[in-house]
């Protein structure tokens, strides 16, 4: 029913914020050619910003044959956007009234063999597709910001999502040069959201409890946890860091410290006393940086991080 994955040339990307911006350059740097849907002529400058900023990330960290931003084609017009698509990664507004309504256009429009990805990042498949007169080739296909640098999509069905759809998925997104998890349920927020989440909302509270600034909380990650977790992960790297006994060693003998009050993972109150803290001390880390710049060197130093990974793992 579905064509062979790596016949796909033609991908059509829905959207024109960051995360459809980002997966239209990401396809663009594979050498696939693709199709923009923006809703509004307006959305140009802003899209090509995005693209243009990634295009140099990409160019670093090496560009497929025949990648080129001249194999990219711009509409606002939804139906001539899928005229010729093979496949469609929808980036839409994150409300679900929105993607029901465009999921209910998209599969009577597109011809069932084409299988259509979301990049919702917290929404449930199931939700998605419940107007949508062909729900079994839609697929979560969930990248993690920005979608043209970090490998990983998060991939699931939802109820009357086929088994083959999702199969198909995860063999294209490698393909397509990423990392696929093809997730075991449909949960909210996934994997990596939710355990994003879990540090995230412990970062509040130390905040709002006066035990931490932001700066604070962004220097113990990225001189801590963060570049262990580039090569382990968080399981491995817990299993590793005990020695010959691994988990077992681990679990045995902090397990009971796991009961601890170290954490408070249910969300704290967000006050404007909070709010104001967490903006005040973003400010001043950013300084005088305006958003480009430092958007670009996190571009800069992301593509350091995965040309070393490359070049360590391939020896």
């Amino acid at each position: 029913m579905y064509p062979d994955p790596k016949t796909v040339t033609r991908v059509t990307s829905l959207g024109a914020g960051p995360i459809g911006g980002g997966w239209t350059a990401h396809f663009l740097a594979r050498g696939f050619d693709v199709t923009a849907y923006l809703h509004d002529e307006a959305e140009t400058p802003a899209f090509m910003s995005i693209l243009n900023t990634a295009w140099r990330s990409l160019t670093e960290l090496g560009l497929a044959p025949g990648a080129s931003l001249d194999r990219l084609r711009i509409v606002t017009d939804l139906e001539a956007s899928l005229e010729v698509a093979e496949f469609v990664q929808e980036s839409g507004p994150e409300r679900l009234d929105v993607k029901q309504a465009l999921y209910a256009k998209l599969g009577a429009i597109l011809p069932p063999s084409v299988i259509i990805g979301s990049s919702t990042s917290g929404l449930m498949m199931s939700d998605i597709q419940a107007d949508c007169m062909t729900p079994e080739r839609t697929v979560i296909g969930h990248p993690f910001n920005p979608p043209y640098l970090l490998p990983l999509v998060e991939i699931v069905g939802g109820k009357k999502t086929a088994p083959e759809a999702v199969a198909w998925a995860g063999e294209f997104y490698k393909i397509a040069g990423k990392a696929p998890l093809l997730m075991k349920k449909e949960i909210p927020g996934f994997v990596a959201t939710r355990l994003q989440e879990a540090l995230w909302r412990e970062a509040l509270h130390m905040v709002a409890n006066g035990e931490a600034t932001p700066e604070d909380i962004d220097i113990a990650l990225m001189n801590g946890p963060a570049p262990r977790m580039v090569s382990q992960g968080q399981c491995m790297a817990f299993h590793v860091a005990c020695g010959e006994g691994g988990m077992a060693t681990n679990l045995d003998q902090f397990g009971p410290s796991l009961k601890l009050p170290w954490t408070r993972l249910e969300a704290p109150e967000l006050t404007q006393e909070l709010r104001d803290r967490m903006v005040d001390g973003c400010n001043a880390v950013a300084g005088d940086n305006n958003f480009e710049e430092m958007v670009v060197q996190r571009d800069r130093e992301i593509v350091g991080v995965l040309n070393a990974l490359r070049q360590v793992r391939s020896k």
